[in-house]
């Protein structure tokens, strides 16, 4: 069976990925607007009215106007936009959060894809936080580090014209976008502080959760909070551990951040000293996969009964 599927905001840097990524696709039809009408708002009524699927990778302000234009269709509309994250109405597209949240948003008509930086902390923070490992109004600091592609066109030009420094952090002033929804589908109780940066690479991202032992509500070992991430996840397709075990990374003690450019799935691991009285969690992905285009494709797949990873693997 075939599906027409419609990009907005196809020239966009998730955009782009995302039509890759369905050029590959088994069971899609990708509807092309000209660009001399790509700004046009009855333009991309009547395309988004002719698919299955629009997948919205626009600004927040513009994903708004078109979701708000498009509220009577019955279709099914994925925003990559921050837009809708932490609205009720709409399903928050990280299907692996666990068994209960895939049951509420499998079929629904409106999907707001999750960020790559809350990807990769709710990830890790979600099971521990349920599990009762990591107390609810526990503070938690998330540093991060993501390439350069996640800043969009913008960044890329700044990038390509020499302008960009070799590492930066930004969102100084504690406001990053991603902060609610990290927040909400976590289980904290209060905002994480959340430290984000850039590096010179076009696409990758480490997502770091330190923890003192100090902070948990009842001891617990490395290994054992492996394993308790190894069977949150054993199920998907998408997401799993890195390695073979706790404080494992084939004798190394480094870690690129680049290794899955180009792919969507995510990595997590666990390390810890020696008596385990620290905890270094880290997720790993592309920002541009998993934490973006790749995730759009999965959960247009899963509205659609598709195997969630058809085109991601």
């Amino acid at each position: 069976m075939s599906y027409n599927v419609f990009i907005d905001g196809e020239a966009g840097t998730t955009g782009l990925k995302v039509e890759s990524r369905l050029a590959l696709h088994p069971h899609v039809q990708i509807l092309h607007l000209d660009a001399t009408v790509r700004k046009d708002m009855s333009a991309r009524l009547d395309m988004i009215a002719k698919a299955d699927v629009a997948i919205l990778c626009l600004p927040d302000a513009a994903a708004i106007e078109v979701a708000t234009a498009a509220n009577a269709m019955d279709i099914c509309l994925i925003d990559a936009s921050t837009a809708h994250r932490t609205d009720p109405e709409w399903a928050y597209g990280f299907a692996e959060m666990d068994a209960a949240h895939r049951r509420l948003w499998a079929s629904s008509k409106r999907i707001s894809n999750p960020g790559c930086y809350p990807t990769g902390a709710i990830a890790l923070l979600r099971p521990l936080i349920k599990s009762g490992i990591i107390p609810a109004d526990a503070d938690i600091t998330v540093p991060a580090v993501s390439g350069y592609s996640g800043g969009g066109n913008a960044m890329i030009a700044l990038h390509d014209a020499g302008d960009l420094a070799p590492h930066l952090a930004y969102a100084t002033d504690l406001k990053h976008k991603h902060v609610p929804e990290m927040q909400l589908y976590s289980g904290l109780d209060k905002a994480p502080l959340f430290m984000p940066s850039v590096g010179n690479f076009y696409a990758g991202m480490l997502v770091h959760v330190p923890l003192h032992a100090r902070q948990l509500a009842k001891p617990i070992s490395a290994s054992a909070i492996y394993d308790l991430l190894r069977d949150w996840y054993a199920d998907s397709a998408l997401v799993a551990m890195g390695v073979a075990g706790a404080n494992d990374l084939a004798g190394q003690t480094t870690m690129a951040v680049d290794a899955l450019a180009g792919r969507n799935d995510m990595e997590l691991f666990v390390f810890a000293n020696k008596d385990e009285s620290q905890f270094w969690l880290t997720a790993r992905l592309d920002n541009l996969g998993k934490g973006a285009s790749g995730a759009a494709v999965q959960n247009m797949n899963i509205a659609l009964g598709i195997a969630e990873d058809t085109a991601l693997v």
